[in-house]
C-alpha cells in the first residue's frame, strides 16, 4: 500500500469516526437537560429518510455487480469511489437519527416533557413526500425499459440509484434550515448542540479530500463527476457548520450566555409560532 493509499484510507476512517460521534451529542444534549426545546424534530426527522437513502446509494454501489457494471460503462470502466467505511457509516447514522427522532415523537418514553416543535414542518414532510414519490416515478420508468436496452444511453437500474443518491443531497441541502431560522428567530442556540457541528466540519473536510485522493490516484476525475453526491455533500455541510457556528459563537454567544441561567421554559414560550412552515 502507497502513502496515498494509506492517507485515504485514514481520512476515510477519521471523517466516518467525527460525523459518527457527531449523531450523539444532540441526543445526550437532551438527555442532560431532559428536554428537546430549542430544537425541532425536523432536523433528525428528514435525516432519517436522508441516511436511509445513503445507505441505500452506498450500498448498491459498493456491492452490487449490476450497478458497477452499468457505473463502469458510463465512466471510462472506472469504478465508484465508495469505499466500506461509507456504508459502516450510513447504516451507523440511519440508527443514531431514528433513535433521536424518537426524543420528539415519543417524548414520554424518556422522561421528556413535551416540547414545542415535536410537529414535522409543511417544509419538511414535503420535502420527505416528494423525494419518496421521485424514486418510484423513476422506478416505474427503469421497469418499462426495454430489457435489451444499452445502459450507458437508457434508464437503467444505476439511474434508480442516483435518483436516491439525489435525495440524500436534496435532504442535505434542506435539513438544517428549519433550525438555522428557529435559532434566527429565537437569537440563541441553546438547546442545539454546537460539538455536532465541529465534528461534521471536521468530517466534510476529510471527506472532501478522501475523494480528491481516490481520483487522483485512479487518474481519471470521473471519481468526482461520478459521485456527485459524496463531493457535494461535504461541501454543503461545511457551509451550513460556518454559519451555525458564526450563529454560536459569533452572533448570539451574548444572548446565550445571558439565558444560561433561566429556565428553559422561556426557549418554550411560543415556539410554535417560530418554526418555519
Amino acid at each position: 500500500m502507497g502513502f496515498l493509499e494509506f492517507l485515504s484510507a485514514l481520512f476515510g476512517w477519521i471523517y466516518t469516526l467525527c460525523w459518527s460521534l457527531s449523531f450523539y451529542s444532540q441526543p445526550v444534549l437532551n438527555i442532560r437537560r431532559k428536554s428537546t426545546s430549542g430544537t425541532t424534530v425536523d432536523f433528525p426527522f428528514i435525516n432519517t429518510l436522508g441516511f436511509l437513502a445513503y445507505f441505500i446509494y452506498t450500498t448498491a454501489f459498493y456491492s452490487s455487480p449490476v450497478i458497477r457494471y452499468q457505473y463502469a460503462l458510463r465512466n471510462n470502466d472506472h469504478t465508484p469511489a465508495v469505499a466500506i467505511n461509507d456504508i459502516v457509516f450510513a447504516a451507523h447514522a440511519f440508527i443514531v437519527c431514528a433513535v433521536l427522532t424518537t426524543q420528539y415523537f415519543f417524548p414520554s418514553i424518556w422522561g421528556f416533557e413535551r416540547a414545542p416543535g415535536t410537529r414535522p414542518s409543511r417544509l419538511i414532510l414535503g420535502v420527505a413526500t416528494g423525494s419518496v414519490a421521485a424514486v418510484f416515478i423513476i422506478l416505474l420508468v427503469v421497469i418499462s425499459t426495454p430489457l435489451d436496452a444499452d445502459p450507458r444511453t437508457a434508464w437503467a437500474w444505476l439511474d434508480v440509484v442516483y435518483t436516491i443518491s439525489y435525495v440524500k443531497l436534496l435532504i442535505t441541502v434542506v435539513k438544517y434550515a428549519p433550525q438555522l431560522v428557529y435559532n434566527f428567530r429565537n437569537r440563541s442556540t441553546r438547546g442545539w448542540s454546537i460539538s455536532q457541528i465541529l465534528l461534521d466540519f471536521l468530517g466534510g473536510m476529510l471527506s472532501i479530500a478522501q475523494l480528491v485522493m481516490d481520483s487522483y490516484m485512479q487518474g481519471d476525475w470521473s471519481g468526482v463527476t461520478g459521485n456527485p453526491v459524496k463531493f457535494a455533500l461535504g461541501n454543503v455541510s461545511m457551509l451550513y457548520d460556518l454559519i451555525f457556528m458564526t450563529q454560536h459563537y459569533v452572533l448570539y454567544r451574548d444572548d446565550d450566555a445571558a439565558k444560561g441561567g433561566e429556565a428553559d421554559s422561556l426557549l418554550e414560550r411560543g415556539e410554535d409560532r417560530r418554526r418555519l412552515d
